[in-house]
């Protein structure tokens, strides 16, 4: 039997719905943080070891790279909380419906965004 339905396999070509946009950030920004809490862990030992150590992460962390680095470690982490809180309240059927799902997503991305730009502004 062959079929003639189109096949998509680009995935910058499918239009997600904004719920599966953010679960699937959620996951991505989740492992993105995992992997980087040795290296967090690491920079913070040495901040706290010694005055010396943490001159060495302030001067490491100066660069225009290590800044974007920074930047985007703390947009992960707020994704990733605001979204976690999301999850959580749909685990206790709050906002669990299509519609409640929709406006959720929406107000984890409006949130994240708010307090990104509020974090940018304070330490930034």
């Amino acid at each position: 039997m062959k079929t003639t339905r189109p096949i998509n396999i680009n995935p910058l070509t499918i239009r997600l719905p904004v719920m599966a946009f953010v679960s699937i950030m959620h996951r991505i920004s989740g492992v993105l943080v995992f992997l980087l809490i040795p290296l967090l862990l690491g920079a913070l030992g040495r901040s706290l070891a010694s005055p010396e150590g943490l001159a060495q992460v302030k001067e490491a962390t100066q660069t225009p790279l290590a800044q974007l680095f920074v930047w985007s470690l703390v947009g992960a982490l707020i994704f990733h909380l605001f979204a976690g809180i999301r999850h959580l309240l749909m685990d206790m059927h709050i906002g669990d419906s299509l519609v409640a799902g929709r406006w959720g997503a929406r107000i984890v991305i409006l949130c994240a965004l708010i307090a990104f730009i509020a974090a940018f502004w304070f330490w930034g």
